[in-house]
């Protein structure tokens, strides 16, 4: 079985730019990209060998942000979110075992310092110490080594004191 069978190789006529025209197209669900764009590898694939199984394939877009650090006192939320420094989790279990980074990386219940608040999120202040759900927050990579996450106001469990 090919390993691009799960995603459906199509050709079509596409009016701008004219210079893709009649351009062979990678179709996945819902994204198309001109096989002349196929510079890196932007396709990958996972393949199980026993019978009656399909292959996976999944499209993998590298983006890096134009900035390299962003100043985060002047990052303003919009609407009702609040934007979270991440109290710095455990380097090690309660029993001595030294966890990676990556085992670590999200709790259920994450607990973190206000940086910023959104002008529709009531009741919220900066520098208040809050504890929200890892289901709710989005974690942003700002340049910073500071981990932050963004999440809205109403989302907020309780106020830590």
């Amino acid at each position: 079985m090919d390993a691009l069978s799960s995603a459906s190789v199509v050709t079509a006529a596409i009016a701008q730019p004219s210079s893709f025209t009649n351009q062979r197209l990678l179709c996945s669900r819902s994204l198309a990209f001109p096989s002349a764009w196929n510079t890196r590898p932007l396709l990958t694939t996972s393949n199980t060998a026993s019978k009656g199984s399909s292959c996976h394939a999944s499209i993998v877009l590298p983006i890096s942000a134009a900035v390299k650090e962003v100043d985060v006192s002047k990052v303003v939320p919009q609407a009702d979110r609040v934007l979270i420094r991440l109290e710095e989790l455990p380097q090690q279990s309660t029993g001595g075992v030294l966890l990676p980074k990556s085992a670590v990386k999200f709790e259920h219940y994450l607990c973190g310092e206000v940086v910023s608040v959104g002008k529709e999120a009531s009741g919220v202040t900066k520098g208040q110490k809050v504890l929200f759900s890892d289901l709710n927050a989005y974690e942003v990579n700002l340049g910073t080594k500071e981990r932050l996450c963004f999440c809205k106001a109403g989302d907020l469990l309780a106020f830590v004191e």
